[in-house]
């Protein structure tokens, strides 16, 4: 029986793997699962290859291998059942469908989710608590609120930019704090933010 870190390591891997053809180092499953310790993720990692979830190759930078038969799990749906208005009432329709939730917001793509801890980007709507669905990418454009990996070991959410001068800047979507500047060398780009999840009760 796999822990919940345990299972949230093993989807991440399945994800990762499935976007980019090739298996996550240590350091990127730490930031894609939000944690900083590679000490922990190896513990993780060493009771998924228990459970004969994955293989680990040692001696090798990428080296773990997830046999034929691990499939990601489908998301459950939910049914969709017409329209709601946000402005101007509008008329009740019965429109039944099935909306897939993890479709609808990766667009099937390689996604992972992580869940928001603190208030940088509260001026566009995540708070402390949300869940992020982060499409698994190593690069990124202008603008886009990406998580970035600085030194291989501090994970972050934040809007990218690139600087002239071989820098890069990381935005926070809060005005109380100053955007953080880096050598591009120390920046590792892991995903680009392209849903949120959020419950009210």
């Amino acid at each position: 029986m796999l822990t919940r870190s345990q299972r949230r390591t093993l989807a991440f891997i399945q994800h990762y793997v499935a976007a980019n053809e090739e298996a996550p180092t240590l350091a990127e499953i730490a930031a894609g699962i939000g944690i900083s310790s590679r000490g922990v993720v190896h513990r993780y990692l060493q009771a998924l290859e228990e459970a004969g979830e994955i293989e680990i190759l040692g001696g090798r930078h990428r080296g773990i291998r997830l046999p034929e038969q691990t499939m990601v799990d489908e998301s459950p749906g939910l049914p969709l059942l017409g329209k709601i208005a946000a402005g101007q009432p509008i008329e009740a329709l019965a429109n039944q469908e099935n909306l897939d939730i993890g479709s609808y917001l990766t667009g099937n793509a390689a996604c992972y989710a992580l869940r928001v801890e603190g208030e940088s980007m509260i001026d566009m709507g995540i708070h402390d608590g949300d869940i992020v669905i982060i499409r698994s990418s190593q690069t990124a454009r202008d603008g886009d609120v990406v998580v970035a990996l600085i030194d291989g070991h501090e994970a972050t959410l934040k809007r990218f930019r690139r600087e002239a001068e071989g820098t890069v800047t990381l935005i926070a979507e809060n005005a109380t704090i100053a955007p953080m500047i880096y050598d591009a060398r120390r920046v590792e780009i892991q995903g680009i933010l392209t849903g949120q999840l959020r419950r009210y009760s």
